[in-house]
């Protein structure tokens, strides 16, 4: 009976983080349709997107303290149900701005889920089976992203764009069925309960973040706006340390960052995601530009890191059960710079299976490493902060996926040496390329760093109680 309802417990937990991830990518697909159905630009039609990814940037820390407060399961269930209904509300919107609205909320329920899921699961399962879990989740957020697009696709082509949204529904209700049933009560007396809801503190970070996201994403290269949103984030982090200092209640312990495990694991998260998403900024430009290939044939190649990230999640967990989350951790970065190292060296001469290979590689070593962060940051949390923890961990993926588009996008326009970047010779563009995954191992490279320190400062610290 207990494995029945740890089995159907990941599987609302599954099922939650394929909802989450399906809903970053599902919309993309439909930017053209959505752009010609409201008479919009690309430039407005785009914040069907930013207005979801925004969402969840800026709210994934605050839903998962919330969620140590007023209850984990409580507030998935709330999350999931918002999720839901947003979806019918983006189905039906008789505007743009509407569409857009219903979008941030749906965001808002998916921060909700993203965050309570890492949360939730290393409560559900056995500790020396967290590796496995993580995996899954792992598995479950790459099917979502990689079948979006496809799914989308058809969706658009037989019921029209709002069918993408209405999908959401009926896999939304199943969810929230599966998580009433399997899902443990939350236990009153183990809520962080005793403390309050940092409200200035949420506040502040919230538009830190948002400024930070909106600086990366508007616009292109350096302008005078960005560099001030830029400023802004500086500054607002500089005022949300002060005020979690001087709270009675702070939504994140400053002292939590004394941890080495944990802070480095926040790091590598964002160093690791920002090289991930370089695959995706740079790799269609590359493949286009400089192989030649059609669109079809682009979108057969970039459906191979996704692919890959399925088949290779649930092996990945079983691994960092068995050889433990460094170790794991340690060979996934290793395959992630191999990767990194040979896309730059191989020639365009070998066409695209000289750019599939190194992306295999690549994306199998982040999924590897992705469970064996994972594991090593929730194993050891203490029930009460479980739910920020996770928040903490979603944050620095989506800081390192924007971070990446941004900053790994102005690198490959910047090794191009053109002004526009579509109109680039296939050399240049192959130049731009190399340099940028030159970065990326670069990048690499300190996430090991930083993890060989970890391990050493965690070795001395033992070493000395």
């Amino acid at each position: 009976m207990k494995s029945i309802s740890i089995r159907g417990a990941l599987a609302s937990l599954s099922l939650s983080m394929l909802l989450s991830s399906l809903g970053t990518s599902i919309a993309n697909v439909g930017l053209p349709t959505l752009a010609a159905a409201f008479s919009a630009s690309f430039q407005q039609v785009q914040w069907v997107v930013l207005a979801y990814l925004l969402a969840i940037t800026a709210l994934i820390v605050s839903a998962g303290r919330l969620g140590d407060i007023v209850g984990r399961r409580r507030l998935l269930l709330i999350g999931i149900c918002v999720f839901t209904v947003a979806s019918v509300l983006c189905a039906v919107s008789s505007g743009l701005g509407w569409l857009i609205a219903a979008r941030a909320l749906q965001g808002i329920g998916a921060a909700i889920m993203m965050a309570l899921t890492l949360a939730l699961v290393s409560g559900a399962v056995p500790k020396e089976k967290l590796g496995s879990a993580m995996g899954l989740l792992g598995t479950m957020s790459a099917i979502g992203t990689s079948l979006g697009p496809t799914f989308g696709g058809f969706l658009i082509a037989n019921s029209g764009w709002q069918a993408i949204f209405l999908l959401n529904v009926p896999l939304g209700v199943l969810a929230m069925g599966l998580a009433q049933r399997f899902l443990p009560k939350d236990d009153p007396e183990k809520r962080a309960d005793r403390a309050g809801f940092d409200v200035l503190g949420t506040l502040v970070l919230v538009l830190t973040l948002l400024a930070y996201a909106l600086a990366m994403t508007l616009g292109r290269g350096f302008a005078p706006l960005n560099l001030a949103l830029l400023l802004v984030a500086v500054v607002g982090a500089a005022v949300f340390l002060f005020v979690e200092r001087t709270a009675e209640s702070p939504l994140v312990r400053p002292a939590m960052f004394r941890n080495w495990q944990l802070s480095a694991g926040f790091a590598m998260s964002l160093l690791v995601t920002t090289v991930v998403m370089a695959t995706l900024v740079v790799g269609p430009f590359y493949l286009t530009g400089a192989l030649a290939l059609n669109a079809a044939s682009v979108g057969l190649v970039m459906s191979t890191g996704p692919l890959v990230a399925a088949l290779a999640g649930v092996p990945a967990g079983r691994w960092v059960d068995r050889l433990g989350a460094h170790r794991s951790g340690t060979l996934g970065l290793l395959a992630m710079l191999t990767g990194a190292g040979i896309l730059p060296a191989v020639p365009t001469g070998f066409g695209a299976l000289g750019y599939i290979v190194p992306l295999a590689v690549m994306t199998a070593g982040y999924a590897l490493f992705q469970a064996a962060n994972n594991t090593a940051v929730l194993a050891d949390i203490t029930p009460q902060e479980r739910g920020v923890v996770s928040g903490l961990l979603g944050l620095s993926r989506n800081l390192g996926l924007i971070t990446g588009a941004g900053v790994m996008g102005a690198v490959f326009a910047f090794g191009t040496a053109s002004h526009d970047v579509l109109q680039a010779p296939p050399e240049a563009i192959a130049q731009g390329m190399r340099l940028t995954f030159v970065v990326a191992a670069g990048l690499i490279c300190i996430a090991l760093a930083i993890g060989a320190v970890s391990k050493i400062v965690s070795r001395r610290l033992i070493a000395s109680c």
